[in-house]
């Protein structure tokens, strides 16, 4: 039992040294999206470490799914694993890493079904307050992607789904002039490309499954203030970090998020400061560093998962 126990012991390091290491860095603000990147392995090498682990025991336990999963293997590559002696422990081990497994699934599907509830009530409210005027043809789903409504108060979000579009009061585009308002659809875009919804989705299912779990609590707690930094970037690119600063600014300055109270929104004054006076990104060379380094976090239960076939094989 070797190799899962080698196994649970780098996912069980990872989870508890990671975020306290990404959490003290001071580069991830400088370079959000690679500190997404760079959370994802992370997360995903835990997670790869318990599906192994998970797996050799199952084989272990079960005769039938060491069939399946050591069918094309030589004979040899068999008994370099040395199953047979792994214990009663093994079926122990497999059956909590399922059930770990399963209620992650159903934390993801709770989560999905959520976001899809709370979209289609956000579409139905749209719906209610931008009706399509006589003489417009099809239906309000298949408009454009911008659409106006009328509002005493500047505010605009990104509602995404199959036909994504970006909601404007009409106070927003009375305050913003035009680089400004464009700005503000790139900032939106930049989360659409990027799928940002789905990466935090993700994040806050891991979180409320396995609260206790420090990687799983620090990516939630970080994803947000991330994919926000992100979009700041993406839109500051195309239309420079004043004119972008200046939307958030004129979207936001109405809701107390400037002053000496804290709000929700208590990130914005750090976000704007960040885009009028940015630091330096960090070299190329030292970026593709740390890109090659988070994808070995991965590699690392993968290589130590067939080592023994390797050897067998060798």
């Amino acid at each position: 039992m070797t190799v899962p126990l080698v196994l649970l012991l780098i996912g069980a390091l990872t989870a508890a040294t990671a975020p306290r290491l990404l959490s003290r860095a001071t580069w991830p603000d400088r370079e959000p999206v690679l500190a997404l990147w760079v959370w994802q392995c992370v997360v995903a090498a835990v997670l790869l470490c318990c599906a192994l682990a998970m797996a050799l025991c199952a084989s272990a336990a079960w005769t039938a799914v060491r069939w399946h999963l050591f069918a094309p293997a030589p004979r040899g590559v068999v008994e370099a694993y040395a199953l047979t002696a792994y214990g009663p422990w093994a079926k122990v081990v497999a059956a909590v890493l399922f059930g770990g497994g399963a209620w992650t699934v159903a934390m993801l599907t709770r989560e999905v079904r959520a976001a899809r509830a709370e979209r289609r009530r956000r579409r139905g409210e749209l719906r209610g307050r931008a009706p399509l005027l006589p003489g417009e043809g099809g239906h309000a789903e298949s408009g454009h992607r911008l659409v106006i409504l009328e509002g005493e108060r500047p505010d605009a979000w990104w509602l995404p789904g199959p036909r994504p579009r970006l909601v404007v009061t009409t106070a927003a585009l009375r305050r913003l002039d035009g680089r400004q308002l464009d700005a503000l659809l790139a900032h939106e875009q930049g989360h659409a490309r990027a799928r940002h919804d789905w990466l935090r989705h993700c994040a806050h299912a891991l979180a409320a499954g396995f609260p206790q779990v420090p990687v799983f609590a620090g990516f939630a707690g970080q994803v947000h203030r991330l994919v926000e930094l992100a979009a700041d970037d993406a839109a500051s690119r195309r239309f420079g970090r004043l004119t972008t600063a200046l939307a958030l600014v004129g979207l936001n300055e109405d809701r107390g998020v400037f002053g000496p109270c804290p709000t929700a929104l208590a990130q914005l004054p750090g976000r704007v400061d960040r885009l009028l006076d940015p630091a330096p990104r960090l070299p190329r060379a030292h970026r593709i560093r740390v890109s090659a380094l988070a994808l070995l976090l991965p590699a690392v239960p993968l290589l130590v998962t067939v080592s023994p076939a390797l050897r067998a094989l060798s």
